[in-house]
């Protein structure tokens, strides 16, 4: 796919969550620096992002909302294409985007499209035995998250030459508005 979104990383915070930020992160606390230095390379590598969140409480997860504080200064998500998936057990999906929305991108940088994907009813799609899939649900979702994917591709593909123009500063300023 024309050298973009080739190859998956996975940072899965559920297994292996980050510890809470603090301001040592700013001082470059050896500890936070051991911790983040490889995420960092692979964060700079990727093209693009898939953030899938599920719901909890009507909320994003605060280990997911962690993460975000992580990575400013260094621009490993800065002006790179993101989707964002939710996923509930019931009618639920739509508070974690728009929490994501409105706060994970600011000093990040992180540019979310404007589709995204609510997975309602997550127990009854892409299980491992078709059986336990509602079949109409799961063809829908197959459709839609080939539709979402193939989409992110191409703003990767824009998001090069952004990136590549050295018009975004994040050192003239280091913290989003």
């Amino acid at each position: 796919a024309q050298g973009v979104c080739d190859s998956c990383w996975l940072c899965d915070l559920g297994g292996n969550p980050l510890p809470l930020w603090d301001e040592g992160i700013w001082s470059g606390d050896d500890s936070w620096s051991a911790i983040l230095a490889p995420l960092s390379v692979e964060l700079h590598s990727c093209d693009a992002f898939v953030v899938v969140s599920p719901e909890w409480h009507g909320m994003a997860p605060a280990g997911l909302k962690n993460f975000f504080l992580m990575w400013t200064a260094g621009g490993e998500l800065a002006h790179k294409p993101a989707l964002i998936v939710t996923v509930s057990s019931a009618d639920g999906g739509s508070y974690p985007i728009a929490e994501l929305r409105m706060s994970s991108y600011k000093n990040s940088r992180i540019c979310y499209l404007p589709e995204h994907l609510i997975i309602r009813y997550v127990d009854k799609v892409f299980n491992t035995d078709p059986a336990q899939n509602n079949q109409s649900a799961q063809e829908y979702f197959e459709q839609r998250l080939a539709y979402c994917l193939a989409l992110l591709g191409e703003y990767a593909l824009a998001f090069r030459s952004i990136r590549a123009s050295e018009k975004a500063s994040l050192e003239t300023y280091t913290s989003g508005m």
